[in-house]
This record gives structure tokens, C-alpha cells and sequence, in this order.
């Protein structure tokens, strides 16, 4: 007899967990399209620089990316939705109070940093949004993605300027270990090589800006959808910097090299403006290959462990 009264419960608690996810599906998607009614204005200004400004063009894919990924988890963070006004709305509160109260200050800004923080804002009710239909487990089962979302912000022009700054002192100190390596004789002036019958100079537009931020999104979903454990994550992450460094002085080194060797119009020629793609595999060959070395051990304690965090959470839901 109990055992039927339990069956009971759990058959009539399913269409009741499916009824109120349907209702927070509902909550949320009107929320959203609320705030791209209100943000019209801010939303299309990102559109319009991911467009035209190719240190921005990823901002467009960022909610498509956390979108998929809420997707991929969806039975592990909808598990148990509940509206949680107690937190939701203060988020709200706060973003709505500092939208109209910053209008006018950030209105002296130039564009980029004023869009910056247009962006931050539209996080920051998009995150109070899902608080405030899902609850707070299904925010922290979602964090990532939520968090991903932050990568949607124009970088201010001085975060900018300081990112291109280490990026082309550490391309410049690669070049000059690689050109040691090889054996090339160089003499190094800062940012300036002295070369055999050639002077190269490691500009600021040589620093790798670009590719570096795509390799870094790139590496922040393969840590989060491959690797297990919070060192093994935080160590991938902090080898993408040096991977992106070390990517970009072999382009100025092999551009070097030709120029020296075969032809000087590889200084100036397309691979030169345009030919990063070779380079930018050999950053994902060495990304794989240090996500390989990281997934390596885990294989060894079974096949739980060396899933990824995805694939392990929907086969445990699966046999539950």
C-alpha cells in the first residue's frame, strides 16, 4: 500500500514540476522581450558596433552561446523552479536605478565606454530576470552561462589599451626566444629586432588583441563542457594568455623568417595583414592538447570522471 501511495505522489508531482516550469519559461520569456523593448535603443548601438569594430564582433554570439549552453543543462538547472522575488527584484531595482540615474553622466562618454556600461546594466537585469522566475539553485546550476554573458561588454578603451599593452610585451619577449632558438641573430630594442638586413618593430596593432579575446572565449567553454575540478579549470584558463602570446610571435617570427629568406613582400603581403587562420589553428592545437594532458588522469578513475560536466550531469539524470 505504500508503495502505491508513493507511486501516486511521484506520477502527480511530474505534471506539477512540468506546470510550473512552463509558467517560469513563460515569466522569463516575457521579461526578456520586455527588456529588449526597453534596451531597443542600447541593443541595437551593439549590434551596430559588433559590425563594424572587429574587437567587438563577438558580442553578438555571447547570449546565443549562453542561450545553447543554458539549453545543453536544462534538465539540471530547471530541476526546481521558483520564483524568488526576494532577490530578483532588488537585482531588478538596482539595475533600473542606475540605468536612469547613470543617463546622464555616461552621456559624456565616448561610445565605446558608454556602451559598456549600457551593457553591464542589461547583464545585470537579464541575470535579476532569471532570479526572479527560476530562484537562486537554478541561478547557481546556471552560473556559468550567466556569467558568460558578461563577456557581451565592450571593453572600455582603457582595459583596451592596457590588454594590448601585455599582449605586445609578451609577443615581443616570445619573438625574441624564439628568434634565439632558431639561431637568427637579433638584437632587441624594447619592441624594435635588429635582424640580419632588417629592422621589425612589434606595434601595438601586432599585439594580437583580436585572436587573443577569441581564444579566450573558445577556452572558457571547452574548460566548462571537458575538464572537471576548480584547479584543473583555473589552471587551463590561465594558459590561455601565454598560448595567445606565444601564437602571435610565431606569426611575427615566421612573417620575419620569409621576409629575411625568401621575399620581402611577406612583410607587407597578406599573410602579413590577413593570415592569421594557420596561426590561429596552432592555438587550438596546443588548447587541445593541454585539455588531452588535463582530461588524461581523469580516464583513469572511470568513465564518470572523464565526461565532461554536461555529459556526466544528464547521465545521472538520466538513471534517476
Amino acid at each position: 500500500m505504500s508503495t502505491t501511495d508513493a507511486t501516486a505522489r511521484t506520477e502527480a508531482a511530474v505534471p506539477e514540476r512540468w506546470l510550473s516550469s512552463r509558467r517560469a519559461h513563460a515569466s522569463a520569456l516575457s521579461c526578456w522581450l520586455l527588456s529588449l523593448v526597453l534596451f531597443w535603443p542600447a541593443l541595437t548601438s551593439l549590434a551596430n558596433l559588433s559590425f563594424h569594430d572587429e574587437l567587438a564582433s563577438h558580442i553578438l554570439l555571447i547570449p546565443l552561446i549562453s542561450g545553447f549552453v543554458i539549453y545543453l543543462g536544462r534538465r539540471r538547472i530547471f530541476r526546481t523552479c521558483q520564483y524568488c522575488p526576494s532577490i530578483g527584484l532588488p537585482v531588478l531595482l538596482v539595475a533600473a536605478v542606475l540605468w536612469y540615474g547613470l543617463s546622464t553622466p555616461i552621456s559624456h562618454l565616448n561610445n565605446t565606454n558608454h556602451l559598456s556600461v549600457a551593457a553591464s546594466l542589461i547583464v545585470l537585469t537579464w541575470i535579476g530576470a532569471f532570479i526572479l522566475c527560476y530562484g537562486t539553485k537554478a541561478c547557481r546550476a546556471a552560473a556559468f552561462p550567466l556569467l558568460f554573458l558578461f563577456l557581451m561588454i565592450p571593453l572600455p578603451v582603457v582595459v583596451l589599451q592596457d590588454l594590448a599593452s601585455i599582449l605586445q610585451r609578451g609577443s615581443a619577449a616570445t619573438c625574441y626566444w624564439l628568434f634565439r632558438l632558431a639561431g637568427v641573430p637579433v638584437i632587441r630594442h624594447g619592441f624594435r629586432f635588429s635582424l640580419p638586413g632588417v629592422d621589425i618593430e612589434v606595434a601595438e596593432q601586432c599585439s594580437g588583441i583580436h585572436a587573443g579575446l577569441s581564444l579566450f572565449i573558445a577556452g572558457l567553454l571547452a574548460q566548462y563542457i571537458l575538464l572537471q575540478g576548480a584547479w584543473k579549470k583555473a589552471f587551463f584558463t590561465m594558459c590561455i594568455l601565454p598560448i595567445a602570446m606565444f601564437k602571435n610571435a610565431v606569426r611575427i617570427v615566421t612573417i620575419a623568417w620569409l621576409g629575411m629568406h625568401v621575399n620581402r613582400d611577406f612583410f607587407h603581403g597578406q599573410l602579413h595583414r590577413q593570415g592569421g587562420l594557420p596561426f590561429s589553428v596552432l592555438a587550438m592545437a596546443l588548447l587541445g592538447m593541454l585539455l588531452w594532458l588535463l582530461r588524461r588522469p581523469s580516464s583513469l578513475l572511470g568513465r564518470k570522471d572523464a565526461a565532461g560536466p554536461l555529459i556526466s550531469e544528464g547521465a545521472v539524470i538520466a538513471k534517476s
